[in-house]
């Protein structure tokens, strides 16, 4: 029996796009639903997409946060796609947050704040 699990549903201006970037992650995605729905995963990771052609980045408010158990290897692997600092896209640094989680940010292209981390 599958464990229950919640799974963020994001924004995209193109599904096609968004698979491609996230493949650049390390991620595996596919097109459903006569290409109106997106799924990537990266082993039990997993993040869906709708289409929103219309969406401007910049004022995007889509988010989610990932618990990872390796946030450092996980950011290493990310940081091979040599994502700007800046901008959108970005990735962030790990740091550790005075919340008790050490942790980072991905910004997509379509401007969907990604926060991974673990507790510490």
């Amino acid at each position: 029996m599958e464990k229950d699990k919640s799974i963020p549903v994001l924004p995209s201006r193109s599904l096609e796009r968004t698979i491609r970037f996230y493949s650049r992650l390390g991620f595996e995605g596919r097109l459903l639903a006569a290409g109106t729905w997106a799924i990537v995963t990266r082993g039990d990771l997993e993040l869906h997409f709708f289409p929103y052609p219309q969406l401007q980045p910049a004022e995007n408010y889509g988010g989610c946060y990932l618990r990872v158990s390796d946030v450092d290897g996980l950011a290493a692997v990310f940081g091979q796609a040599e994502l700007p600092r800046s901008g959108i896209p970005r990735v962030e640094s790990v740091e550790d947050k005075v919340w008790r989680m050490r942790e980072f940010a991905l910004i997509d292209e379509d401007g969907n704040l990604v926060r991974i981390g673990r507790p510490i």
